[in-house]
């Protein structure tokens, strides 16, 4: 390339292309062939910046090639020691009574969570000897005070039973997750495929997913303990209020006769 410009050049400077070209005294200049070896020179001007041109874009296309190609491998290295966020394991109460641990084995395992609630906290009776005798408001005030405690019994077990199954399952979490992992940060060819990577973004959804579910569940024990606590904060309510208009009533009915005997009192003596 380079011995071809220099050709080109020479017979532009003197004038002359190298087939009519005479030396001594019979020189004989040319235009049409000047003409000619000037399109010439610029031709191949017009092609070798043509070719540094492709050139550069071939090494660039080749250095990407090659960023790209090691990129994972850097990526890998990266982050591959995230570290990883256990469960905590409940720790193992006394058992002073023998009833603590059946309590924590229910909330570890989801197991037994009714006898489990049954076995750790008092037992519930039956009804009260005498409700029959009851007034019916009586027997309301009661009924509800006994409803109070059945639900509160219902939502602790379920309570204990949720959360035993939510960390009875978190080991199994865990190690899908770290399969995930495994396969994310694998040199594995077979394993950086698009169908590879996105059956990888289905399961880590589907894991998501699940991990909304228990956070639901939780809320709702949550939501089931605070309608159970202010049941409790309406009753008592409710019977203050009851209370408040019986001692009213009775007051208006027995005051009279009070007053009537302290007159006749004062009067005869």
């Amino acid at each position: 390339m380079k011995t071809l410009l220099t050709a080109a050049i020479l017979a532009a400077i003197l004038g002359v292309s190298p087939a009519n070209a005479q030396f001594g005294s019979g020189i004989v200049f040319d235009p049409t062939q000047s003409a000619h070896a000037v399109q010439q020179i610029a031709q191949a001007n017009q092609i070798y910046t043509t070719t540094v041109a492709t050139t550069r874009n071939v090494i660039a296309a080749y250095n990407l090639a090659r960023q790209m190609a090691s990129l994972p491998q850097t990526l890998y290295t990266t982050y591959s020691n995230l570290g990883r966020q256990q469960w905590t394991t409940l720790i193992r109460p006394a058992n002073t009574y023998g009833n603590s641990l059946v309590w924590m084995n229910a909330a570890s395992t989801g197991y037994g969570a009714k006898a489990a609630a049954q076995a750790a906290s008092i037992d519930t009776t039956g009804r009260i000897v005498g409700y029959s005798s009851l007034s019916p408001q009586g027997q309301r005030e009661m009924a509800a005070q006994g409803a109070t405690v059945d639900l509160a019994n219902a939502v602790n077990a379920t309570n204990i039973g949720t959360i035993g199954t939510i960390r009875a399952d978190s080991a199994q979490r865990v190690a899908d997750i770290s399969r995930l992992e495994a396969a994310s940060h694998s040199t594995d060819p077979s394993q950086h495929t698009e169908m590879a990577t996105l059956q990888r973004i289905n399961q880590a959804l589907l894991i998501e997913l699940r991990s909304q579910q228990e956070t639901n569940q939780i809320l709702e024990a949550q939501a089931l303990q605070q309608m159970v606590g202010q049941k409790v904060q309406q009753d008592n309510l409710k019977s203050l209020f009851q209370t408040g208009n019986g001692y009213q009533q009775n007051f208006n009915e027995i005051t009279p006769q009070q007053t009537s005997a302290g007159t006749e009192w004062a009067f005869h003596y």
